[in-house]
């Protein structure tokens, strides 16, 4: 029997991971595909390959009695908990914190800036041949709230800040006062969302996230507000979104939808009022540095017998 770590790279493409050798480690690369690259009981360490089937993704588990570490290339990890909660004991199921908040913070600003300049408006009216000029709203004085308020939500209040918002409001699960002032409970969320002009979604979909935005959440928002999600597309009740789209009363900019891949036809793509990027706010040229010193520093953390990053749960 070997101690296997599966990584979704050639282990040639990782710089700094501890030699094969030396730790009594071999590395092995699966990225989904149809046959395994050896017996998955031999399997240790298990890198959870990137932007492929949730299903194919978990495929292996099952059979990985020797696993103790799952690291995901994502920074949700829905996709994986039902599964690795089946799982023997003492299994770590660890997130890529660090590798997505640059990326995603960028296309949340680059949602809502297009969204509020009319970006595609003129895009259609350079396709048409036609000056679309006119005022339209700017993020300068414009009152923020960002529903989530983890490591992606710190990331888009920071590159918020040469914006003049006039005011940025954070909420989380639970009340903490952080370096940038008060992170509120979901409790306040209703007079929040009726005191800001732009919402920002970025809180990891749990049974609690679930449908969180839905026709309350969305009727407490002020007319004209912008809904911005780049969290996961069940954290929104697609038909209440579609509902208040219709009347518009308020926009949205989605790069997460439900359902996902949003299918030909579905009315999202002809709604009033909606800018839709196809999940895009991960993977980006900033994606496989970040990715690559993330395995190489939790493979080196598992071999040392030290504490693992980013560790979401551990089985029991």
């Amino acid at each position: 029997m070997t101690r296997d770590v599966w990584l979704p790279l050639e282990a040639s493409d990782v710089t700094g991971l501890p030699d094969a050798t030396e730790a009594g480690l071999a590395y092995r690369f699966w990225n989904g595909g149809a046959d395994y690259p050896a017996d998955p009981a031999d399997c240790v360490f298990y890198g959870v390959p990137y932007m492929i089937d949730p299903e194919i993704c978990v495929r292996p588990l099952s059979r990985m009695t020797s696993l103790r570490v799952v690291q995901t290339q994502t920074a949700g990890v829905d996709h994986m908990l039902p599964a690795v909660r089946r799982l023997a004991p003492g299994v770590s199921l660890c997130n890529a914190r660090g590798v997505h908040e640059a990326s995603t913070a960028e296309l949340a600003l680059t949602l809502t800036l297009a969204s509020l300049r009319g970006i595609p408006g003129f895009v259609e009216g350079q396709r048409m041949q036609e000056w679309r000029q006119g005022f339209y709203p700017a993020l300068a004085d414009k009152s923020v709230l960002i529903v989530g308020y983890g490591a992606i939500g710190a990331a888009i209040e920071d590159r918020l800040a040469g914006f003049e918002c006039a005011r940025v409001a954070r909420v989380a699960r639970s009340e903490r006062t952080t370096e940038r002032g008060l992170v509120h409970p979901l409790a306040e969320l209703p007079r929040l969302l009726s005191e800001s002009d732009v919402v920002i979604l970025s809180t990891p979909l749990t049974e609690e996230t679930r449908g969180l935005v839905n026709a309350g959440f969305l009727g407490h928002m002020k007319d004209g507000a912008l809904l911005v999600n780049v969290a996961r597309g069940p954290v929104v009740d697609t038909k209440a979104l579609l509902a208040e789209l219709e009347t518009g009363r308020i926009t949205a900019a989605l790069d997460v939808t439900d359902p996902e891949p949003l299918p030909p036809g579905h009315p999202l793509w002809q709604a009033r009022g909606v800018l839709i990027s196809p999940h895009v706010g991960g993977p980006t040229s900033a994606f496989a540095p970040r990715t690559r010193r993330l395995l190489a520093a939790q493979v080196n953390r598992y071999v040392a017998g030290e504490p693992l990053a980013n560790v979401v749960l551990t089985t029991s």
